[in-house]
C-alpha cells in the first residue's frame, strides 16, 4: 500500500510517500494511524493528536474507522481551511 503524507504530516515524517507492507491486524484509517506512530518518534510527533490528521482513501476522504482493505492509497494532510 502506498502510503502519502502531506503539508506539515509530510514535514515530521520526513518523506511524501512510502510503500509499506500494513500488518494483517491494521484494520482500519484509525489503526494505520496507530501504527505508523508507533514506527518511530518523527511518525508519533506527526500522529500525536489523531482527531486532527484527516485521511483519504484512493483520493476519496474518509473517517478514521473507514477500512483500508483493497486500497491502493492512503493518504494523510492536515485539515484544510479556506475562505
Amino acid at each position: 500500500m502506498t502510503v502519502r503524507y502531506f503539508a506539515w504530516v509530510r514535514e515530521k515524517v520526513g518523506c511524501a510517500e512510502e510503500v509499506l507492507e500494513v500488518p494483517v491486524g491494521v484494520a482500519t484509517v484509525g489503526d494505520l494511524a496507530l501504527w505508523l506512530a508507533a514506527r518511530g518518534p518523527q511518525y508519533a510527533d506527526a500522529f500525536q493528536r489523531p482527531g486532527v490528521v484527516r485521511a483519504a482513501l484512493d483520493k476519496v476522504h474518509v473517517k478514521p474507522a473507514a477500512p483500508i482493505r483493497g486500497a491502493q492509497e492512503v493518504a494523510f494532510f492536515p485539515p484544510v481551511t479556506g475562505g
